[in-house]
């Protein structure tokens, strides 16, 4: 088990295995009185939506690893461990580890909501809400050398997919970008989906303001340059990596109309891994 599985791990039930119950709770969130000291009133809260724990006496918060750690007084490797046996058959070890051959034909087989267990806590795993990422995305079971999978799937504009879950990332036949056209004069520009959904999280009008462009390669960026024309301005959120500077600078020199965010999330590899280090959870 890796952090990023792990993080999808319900606080509630590692508390639950902890000897922590909530004194009350709602579909949302629950309070539980401080496992860190004595207290007559819950001041520890647990948001369900993002599988996030905050305690107002100390002031701090975290995710379910951070939390392991904390009350154990043990490194991440133990929690890690803690974790796995507190619940063997915890949904996410209910498919293998699988990465697809590039020549490998996937058969999709059906495409539905997102409700699968595992893939909601995946989309947790990556500050990701259920409601989010149903938006733009969908559930896809496929197949592959007779065995079969699921996982979060998001439809490019020639009727392949880019799927996603905690094991792979792989994509169907044929590789297009993705692109939701809503009728803005603006346009946001992402690498990967969940760089697309970690704006949504952290500006949820942005589909009422924008239109919005997964690249899902950065090989793909000549896409975007036929789009120029189209739009007013250009949004880039491209990764803080070599090939993402180096195809933003290419935009912004040539096309006045572009504009590089990347600077809103330096420091950080991409927008949902500094969504996912960010302490958010309102107090």
């Amino acid at each position: 088990m890796n952090c990023e599985t792990a993080r999808g791990f319900s606080i509630t039930k590692a508390l639950e295995k902890l000897g922590q119950f909530p004194c009350r709770e709602s579909e949302k969130e629950a309070w539980f009185l401080s496992p860190f000291r004595l207290e007559t009133q819950a001041s520890f809260k647990v948001s369900k939506t993002k599988n996030r724990w905050y305690d107002h006496g100390l002031g701090k918060g975290g995710n379910v690893i951070d939390l392991v750690c904390l009350l154990k007084k043990c490194m991440v490797r133990e929690a890690l461990d803690f974790l796995y046996q507190a619940e063997p058959s915890f949904s996410f070890q209910q498919q293998e580890l699988f990465e697809a051959p590039k020549d490998q034909q996937l058969d999709i087989r059906k495409i539905v909501f997102i409700t699968h267990p595992a893939l909601i806590q995946y989309l947790q795993s990556r500050e990701i809400s259920q409601e989010t990422a149903s938006a733009l995305c969908k559930e896809v079971h496929y197949s592959c050398k007779g065995k079969n999978y699921f996982a979060i799937g998001l439809p490019n504009a020639s009727g392949g997919w880019e799927l996603r879950s905690s094991y792979f990332k792989t994509s169907t036949s044929p590789k297009d970008i993705s692109h939701i056209r809503n009728g803005c004069p603006k346009l946001i520009v992402t690498e990967g989906m969940f760089d697309l959904l970690s704006l949504m999280e952290i500006k949820p009008d942005i589909g009422s303001t924008h239109d919005l462009l997964v690249l899902n390669s950065i090989s793909l960026l000549q896409k975007v340059e036929l789009l120029i024309d189209a739009y007013k301005t250009i949004d880039l959120y491209l990764d803080n990596d070599e090939a993402g500077r180096s195809a933003s600078e290419k935009l912004i020199t040539n096309y006045r109309n572009c504009k590089d965010h990347s600077e809103e999330y330096k420091g950080y590899k991409d927008v949902n891994e500094w969504l996912i280090k960010k302490t958010f959870i309102s107090v």
